[in-house]
């Protein structure tokens, strides 16, 4: 599934992404964490992870896998 960065709070390193379908949903620090990512930017677009109980797990950019 993919998405776009609606904000990022660094600090804490979690945000809202707004999903393709219009959703917008939360992602925790620990799903950032897990992407080996330093930063994100508003209107980046990422994919998301989610593992089998449906939680986010990572975030990355499309071209990484």
């Amino acid at each position: 599934m993919q998405g776009t960065v609606a904000t990022f709070d660094p600090q804490l390193r979690c945000g809202t992404l707004l999903l393709d379908d219009g959703t917008e949903v939360e992602f925790p620090a620990t799903a950032f964490d897990a992407s080996g990512l330093r930063l994100l930017r508003l209107g980046q677009r990422v994919r998301i992870e989610h593992d089998d109980a449906g939680r986010m797990t990572r975030i990355t950019l499309p071209t990484f896998h």
